[in-house]
């Protein structure tokens, strides 16, 4: 699941290659967290296990601000974990297939015909984002709903409506609404609702404590809010949690997520055969997961993102190492602080990041407009932080860089290149530039 934007990162220190347990560098990890602490750049929880052991755990932040009191997050704060979702949902299809209930080749027109292009749509494509299915998600029109409850049919009748992207197969693209549909059928196929599948077919049979099927955020029970920073913490909306279903609906802490990793790759849930299949890339795509090197260790896993949490969950198989960093707020990102912290267990050379304070933000504040695209950005300030925010968009703050006049938004891929004497800057994102003047 995706939604806004956001991010976060890590260090260095020593673990070596296959089955072992050797001491990470905690206080490097602490600096480095305790960093980004410090700096308003993340809120969030990471564990670290080690053969099925948990070797390291910290959390920054709060789990609530404000709301009405403030709660210190702890390793008992549950987050959403947005698409994380997608990997229970791809574990208990393939259960399935290995009960001979479903097969990778079963059509979707099996169970929703009125999906354009059902009869070519099979299983095994919906699992590895080459169905051609659009991405609700990316719709104008999902802003609108996304914060009020959706039945089954409302959303069947959205995704009917759709036109696909492109020939099922043909390629992958990424897409929530083939997960959303994966939970739709094996609803249909087992007769039970997916909360019920997930703690049956997984929760349960690892005794995972606290993981489960989201609702609304209940700071009672040690869920997080999820904010935003541009100067001060701000409350972020949340998605109404019937709407991701099996493509990004579930809760959990980063503890949880390892041990379901590790479940996982020790044959807990699927047969040897379906994991090797749920491992296999086609188009840097694998079945509900993702490969990623790292100095010549692969890892598997997969990254979320809903309102403004953000999580990274990751596997070394051959170093029975399981990493995962759950964050309810920050703009740095998640992925870049696992980047980090494979770094100090792998005893890679790492720098813990700097932040640079740029004093008399006055002179950049304004509202800028462009003659090539058709949108206003706001720019303002709040004590020492500098905010953007895109005409309909929610404001993300700036971060100063070591090059004068030049700020980015890294989550986003960001870049602002000021001209103060003009009045003007340059927007830079996606290989696309724009010049901006004030108005």
């Amino acid at each position: 699941m995706i939604k806004r934007i956001l991010a976060l990162a890590f260090v260095a220190t020593g673990l070596t290659t296959g089955s072992y347990a050797q001491s990470i560098n905690k206080p490097r990890l602490d600096s480095l967290l305790n960093v980004l602490a410090a700096n308003n750049k993340s809120m969030g929880s990471l564990a670290i296990s080690q053969n099925g052991t948990i070797v390291y755990q910290k959390s920054i932040g709060n789990e609530a601000i404000d709301s009405p009191a403030t709660i210190p997050a702890s390793a008992k704060t549950k987050y959403r974990i947005g698409s994380i979702s997608k990997m229970f949902t791809g574990v208990m299809v393939m259960q399935l297939v290995d009960e001979g209930k479903l097969t990778l080749e079963t059509t979707l027109d099996k169970f929703y015909p009125e999906v354009q292009n059902a009869a070519k749509i099979t299983i095994g494509m919906m699992l590895s984002h080459h169905s051609g299915l659009h991405n609700f998600t990316n719709d104008p029109a999902y802003m609108s709903y996304m914060l009020s409850p959706q039945t089954h049919e409302q959303m069947l009748t959205r995704i009917a409506a759709m036109k696909p992207d492109f020939e099922p197969g043909s390629k992958g693209q990424y897409s929530n609404t083939n997960f959303v549909l994966l939970s739709y059928i094996i609803e249909k196929v087992t007769r039970k609702t997916y909360p019920e599948l997930v703690k049956q077919r997984i929760i349960n049979k690892i005794g995972l404590k606290d993981t489960y099927y989201g609702v609304k955020t209940n700071t009672a029970n040690n869920e997080a809010y999820s904010y935003t920073y541009d100067g001060k913490w701000k409350k972020f909306v949340e998605t109404d949690m019937s709407i991701p279903t099996g493509a990004g609906s579930m809760v959990s802490t980063p503890a949880d997520l390892d041990k379901f990793i590790e479940a996982l790759f020790a044959g807990k849930f699927v047969k040897p055969a379906s994991l090797e299949l749920m491992k296999t890339m086609k188009d840097n795509f694998g079945l509900a997961m993702f490969l990623s090197p790292f100095k010549g260790k692969n890892s598997y896993g997969h990254g979320g993102a809903i309102d403004a949490y953000r999580s990274e969950l990751a596997y070394f198989p051959e170093q029975k190492l399981a990493i995962s960093y759950t964050a309810n707020g920050g703009s740095y990102d998640p992925s870049k602080i696992m980047q980090g912290v494979f770094s100090i267990c792998f005893n890679e050379p790492y720098t813990i990041p700097t932040f640079v304070e740029v004093k008399g933000l006055d002179k950049y504040v304004g509202v800028y407009s462009s003659q090539k695209i058709p949108i206003k950005i706001t720019i303002t300030k709040e004590g020492n932080v500098l905010s953007a925010q895109a005409t309909g968009q929610s404001a993300f703050p700036l971060d100063a860089t070591k090059t004068a006049d030049k700020f980015e938004f890294e989550a986003a891929g960001i870049v602002m290149e000021f001209r103060p004497a003009k009045g003007e800057f340059t927007l830079k994102q996606g290989g696309g530039e724009f010049v901006f003047v004030k108005q």
